[in-house]
């Protein structure tokens, strides 16, 4: 059974920090270093929307701008996990952060339907 499982959400206040985690497990992620892995996240009705990308083994990153210079999307292949430090919150970063997985993928790939694998998500409000 393939999983990705998404961690460290909550609430906290504008100017604060959060990381979250994702980790992959299942017979496709053996061989986790081959997949590119993306965080995206989807506020109340909006659409799902792109965050962060790293790439496999050469781990390149990508960022949307409107997170460029405040999150920092991170791996450790040897835990077959995916991370993501979020800094300096602001109230319209609040939504439900997902993790993606995409088998020989690159950081550059941005779009939901690029991506095999979803986590459930996880809740991340960042209050005023």
């Amino acid at each position: 059974q393939v999983q990705l499982v998404e961690s460290g959400g909550g609430l906290v206040q504008a100017g604060g920090s959060l990381r979250l985690s994702c980790a992959a497990s299942g017979r496709a992620f053996t061989t986790f270093s081959t997949y590119a892995m993306a965080w995206f996240r989807q506020a109340p009705g909006k659409e799902r929307e792109f965050v962060a990308a790293i790439g496999g083994i050469d781990r390149s990153t990508h960022y949307a701008n409107s997170v460029k210079g405040r999150f920092t999307i991170s791996r450790d292949n040897a835990q077959n996990t995916v991370y993501l430090e979020m800094k300096s919150l602001k109230p319209e970063d609040t939504a439900v952060y997902y993790c993606a997985a995409r088998k020989w993928g690159s950081a550059t790939m941005t779009g939901v339907g690029q991506y095999d694998y979803w986590g459930q998500g996880t809740q991340v409000t960042v209050s005023s």
